[in-house]
């Protein structure tokens, strides 16, 4: 077990269990869009970050993504300084430019004093017989669709293509995905709704 302080509270949980974790238990609420109970850490998105220092440290404290990060004895966290809103609100101002179509994204961004309309734009691909549209003015690159194919569905049908500004979430070589069983799992987890699935046209 691990001993550790969440805003001015402290508790003990067991060793390997996450910061965001821990913070919940307490029932303190951070923010999260690449997050999920069933799939391994992925810290993506930035929106779960918190302040950590230790304690006795002389260290300043370090900004960490509460969803990957391990709790740790003696662990000082903070999840609403100033600095981690500032954070947040840098990373809500970032998905809002990318994602300007997403009432989702629009909600989280308007929670952080955040704002911006502009136009939508709409990528379409087809898996085996379903044909699968993702709008890209929504998609935050969670990575969400990706690992819950690879790791609970086990067909990795879609996957991350590119760097930078030209990633994407698309099939292998922008082909119809023979491993795509239609399950739907990609869709139902997206947390901007920017997936939809429909029958394809034969």
């Amino acid at each position: 077990m691990v001993k550790l302080t969440i805003d001015n509270q402290v508790i003990e949980v067991p060793e390997e269990t996450t910061v965001l974790d821990a913070a919940r238990k307490l029932g303190i609420k951070i923010p999260t869009l690449c997050y999920n109970p069933h799939l391994k850490p992925y810290g993506g998105c930035r929106m779960c970050v918190v302040e950590r220092t230790q304690e006795n440290s002389t260290r300043p404290p370090d900004l960490i993504v509460s969803c990957a990060y391990p709790a740790e004895n003696g662990a000082i966290i903070l999840t609403g300084s100033e600095r981690v809103l500032k954070a947040r609100k840098f990373v809500a101002e970032l998905l809002l430019a990318k994602c300007p179509d997403s009432k989702e994204i629009n909600e989280l961004a308007e929670s952080y004093g955040v704002s911006r309309n502009d136009k939508s734009d709409v990528v379409g691909y087809y898996l085996l017989n379903r044909a699968v549209s993702v709008n890209s003015t929504k998609c935050v690159l969670c990575g969400l669709c990706t690992r819950v194919c690879a790791e609970l569905v086990g067909m990795s049908a879609v996957s991350f293509s590119g760097r930078g500004s030209k990633r994407k979430i698309k099939t292998p070589f922008d082909r119809i995905s023979k491993t795509c069983i239609g399950c739907g799992a990609c869709a139902y987890l997206c947390p901007t709704k920017a997936i939809r699935i429909e029958q394809a046209e034969e």
